[in-house]
């Protein structure tokens, strides 16, 4: 007889991360999803109410939180606007899964971002160094992370930076968007002097899993650990997926002359903490580029 699967209740499933994750575990984990377009049970994690009712039925002893608002560009438009749907989502949206913890006594694990740091480091962000968002999106992911970490639950938060995929016919990630602009000439200049920490999904899933599986807690960083510009990063897209089309350098500091959003200059992620703990390797970003279909 085939080991039942274990209950896990989450939100944000349907989203990159939480897709590929789903799929890769799919065998092991009853995945129980709060989700707004739940086709039998919508779920609306902005409605504390709707939350403590879904968790209540739940058997699931852990949540992993990803549901967010993460279009960086769009949260600017809300900037201090706590009636907007990135606070919402990001902010109240943790508070109410938070409470739902609480009462209930399940786990949470909360996907967060290295745009909580203001990207004024020039080497990777370790877990001590202090939050300082420069811009909405970072912002409302910071105040979530407070909220987690003074929360009286077992908690722990997993820092991700720019999410790729090895797999096809998924939600458009760094990669796929450059492959797209590559093949219609239309890839603006990548800088040379803005950097960051490229997540490799498939790796990230097997983190989650082993974070899940432990019940491990604390703050990590579970990205690859690596640095890389964007002018590099896209030189490299470009050979290991053979794609024709030009890459011209760019530079952040002229960029940021003709916008008024905020834009970090770094958030790669020291994992050196994470890192010592996994009983796996994580791949480099040139091995994972390698296994990338698009």
């Amino acid at each position: 007889m085939p080991s039942p699967k274990q209950p896990l209740l989450t939100t944000g499933v349907s989203g990159l991360v939480g897709t590929h994750f789903a799929q890769s575990y799919n065998s092991l984990f009853e995945i129980d999803n709060l989700d707004i377009l739940h086709p039998h049970r919508p779920t609306d994690i902005t409605n504390l109410a709707a939350v403590l009712a879904a968790f209540e039925h739940s058997t699931a002893q852990t949540v992993v939180h990803l549901a967010a608002f993460t279009d960086v560009s769009k949260a600017w438009e809300q900037r201090d606007d706590k009636s907007g749907s990135a606070y919402k989502v990001n902010v109240e949206g943790t508070k109410n899964i938070i409470e739902g913890c609480r009462q209930f006594g399940k786990q949470l694990i909360y996907i967060s971002t290295a745009y909580v740091f203001d990207g004024k480091k020039e080497t990777p962000y370790a877990e001590n160094d202090s939050i300082a968002p420069i811009e909405w999106y970072g912002q409302t992911k910071a105040e979530a992370e407070v909220l987690v970490q003074s929360a009286e639950i077992p908690w722990t938060i997993l820092r991700i930076d720019q999410p790729f995929t090895s797999v096809t016919n998924t939600r458009p990630d760094i990669v796929k968007r450059i492959v797209s602009a590559l093949k219609t000439n239309d890839l603006p200049p990548q800088f040379t002097n803005h950097t960051f920490g490229p997540t490799f999904i498939d790796d990230f899933s097997k983190i989650l899993h082993w974070v899940i599986t432990t019940g491990t807690t604390g703050l990590y960083h579970a990205s690859s650990g690596e640095q890389w510009s964007d002018y590099n990063f896209a030189l490299l897209v470009q050979k290991t997926l053979q794609i024709s089309g030009d890459i011209f350098p760019g530079d952040l500091q002229k960029y940021l002359e003709t916008t008024n959003r905020p834009y970090q200059k770094n958030t790669a992620l020291n994992t050196t903490k994470l890192f010592s703990k996994l009983p796996f390797s994580v791949q480099s970003i040139t091995d994972a580029m390698a296994q990338v279909v698009i």
